[in-house]
């Protein structure tokens, strides 16, 4: 989506676009408001509101990551060769 709308970093939006949405749901199962989000993530109540809106400029892969750890998720990384049917390499995020 992002590389379609010409973003350089697009990979990157859509990698934090996928960690803030597994967080959200997180979030949403464990019926958290804002206030209470914020005190087991560490972050202010701002913070959270732009996170939940997606707003996502002040937060990097890396933060996102350990906002999941901070709601005791996993998170795991993979290094795999690229298949050569593809032209490119690529970044993804699969939630389970």
């Amino acid at each position: 989506m992002f590389a379609d709308l010409g973003f350089p970093d697009a990979e990157e939006r859509q990698t934090r676009l996928r960690l803030a949405y597994a967080l959200n749901t997180i979030l949403d199962e464990q019926h958290l408001a804002q206030a209470a989000a914020a005190a087991r993530l560490g972050l202010n109540q701002p913070k959270v509101s732009a996170l939940r809106n997606y707003k996502l400029d002040g937060f990097s892969v890396e933060r996102l990551m350990t906002l999941l750890n901070a709601l005791d998720q996993d998170v795991e990384i993979v290094i795999r060769a690229k298949p050569r049917s593809r032209a490119a390499a690529r970044i993804s995020v699969v939630a389970g």
